[in-house]
């Protein structure tokens, strides 16, 4: 009989008791039995969309794990001087020796992202459109007082380059799309927005 550990075995070993490695940490909330938890962060202060909207898809996944007297599931926020913060969980590895199943969907998750980096394409593209909603009200700071623009100028604005211009919402840096003032003057004049009087 072969005694070669599985991929879950060999992550469970390797992440049971990880926190102890960590430099310069100190976990003021411990379990009664830390040596079989693992702490994974998710997220970060600078945290791109893709980092935020997967943190919120293992978010999901692990909240029954976090619904009980004795939860094999704890979020975790600790301060760090690089990055401000950061966000992730403390997993119990092993209850009673064998591994939780709370480690196992962490396991699950991990292991879907190192095929595919996105959990919920779905969320990931719904912030992407809502960055870029806001970027175009930011890059058109300069501009807009030249046009009078309806309430929803943002979103008609976005379909317009979705149709005409997508390199004005290609994604930039994970942080959505931004568009140039020049392509915002082409997308409003294209789409009849008058010019004020002043402009």
């Amino acid at each position: 009989m072969s005694n070669e550990q599985s991929p879950l075995e060999q992550a469970a070993q390797e992440a049971r008791g990880n926190w102890q490695s960590f430099d310069c940490f100190v976990w003021h909330d411990q379990p009664e039995d830390p040596e079989d938890w693992a702490i994974v962060y998710t997220n970060n202060r600078d945290s791109g969309l893709l980092d935020q909207s997967n943190a919120s898809a293992i978010e999901q996944a692990l909240m029954p794990f976090m619904d009980s007297e004795t939860p094999d599931v704890v979020a975790e926020h600790h301060g760090h001087w690089a990055c401000g913060w950061v966000d992730g969980f403390a997993i119990r590895v092993y209850r009673g020796g064998e591994i939780t199943t709370a480690f196992r969907k962490w396991f699950e998750l991990m292991t879907s992202l190192a095929d595919y980096p996105v959990l919920d394409d779905e969320d990931y593209s719904r912030r992407e459109y809502e960055a870029t909603l806001e970027n175009i009200g930011n890059a058109a700071y300069s501009v807009k007082g030249d046009y009078e623009l309806p309430d929803d100028w943002e979103s008609e604005v976005f379909s317009w380059f979705w149709d005409s211009d997508q390199s004005a919402v290609e994604n930039c840096d994970d942080q959505g799309g931004y568009p140039s003032e020049e392509q915002l003057r082409k997308a409003f004049d294209a789409l009849g927005y008058p010019e004020t009087v002043d402009a």
